[in-house]
């Protein structure tokens, strides 16, 4: 579990720069691809305190967790920050509720078209991978504390 775990630190910045979705205002006209990193450029131009709070959610969170935890499995870090480095990959789960979010308000209004691209279901996957090595890595500890 601690590879799988240490994977992640190479496949977030991949999940980063993959598009999460295409966009565009008719579908005849060419779609947009949008990833976090290009998401994060344009929202620095938009609103900063925003942007840092999407900064925070979508690279420094998810990254900051796995660290900890590749920590923690390699007895680096007392297994007592668990509870903390779970806080944070929940932190991260807001980021794709606010993606998934975003692409139901964009469909229901009917202006546009929004496709889903490959990259959302790795950085997706990514979160739910760390969120459940994290719950494993809990569990051993209560496991290992039991009589």
């Amino acid at each position: 579990m601690r590879w799988f775990n240490l994977a992640l630190l190479i496949l977030y910045p991949i999940s980063w720069f993959a598009p999460l979705l295409r966009a565009g205002i008719l579908p005849f006209f060419g779609l947009t691809e949008i990833s976090v990193v290009s998401g994060l450029q344009s929202l620095w131009d938009a609103d900063v305190f925003l942007a840092l709070v999407v900064t925070m959610f979508a690279l420094f969170a998810p990254m900051l967790k796995t660290m900890g935890l590749a920590l923690v499995q390699f007895g680096l870090l007392d297994r007592k920050t668990m509870p903390t480095l779970n806080l944070l990959g929940k932190f991260a789960m807001a980021d794709i509720f606010l993606v998934a979010l975003y692409i139901t308000l964009s469909k229901g209004m009917g202006l546009g078209t929004i496709e889903t691209a490959w990259g959302l279901y790795l950085f997706t996957a990514c979160i739910l991978g760390s969120v459940m090595f994290g719950a494993a890595e809990s569990r051993k500890k209560t496991l290992s504390a039991a009589p």
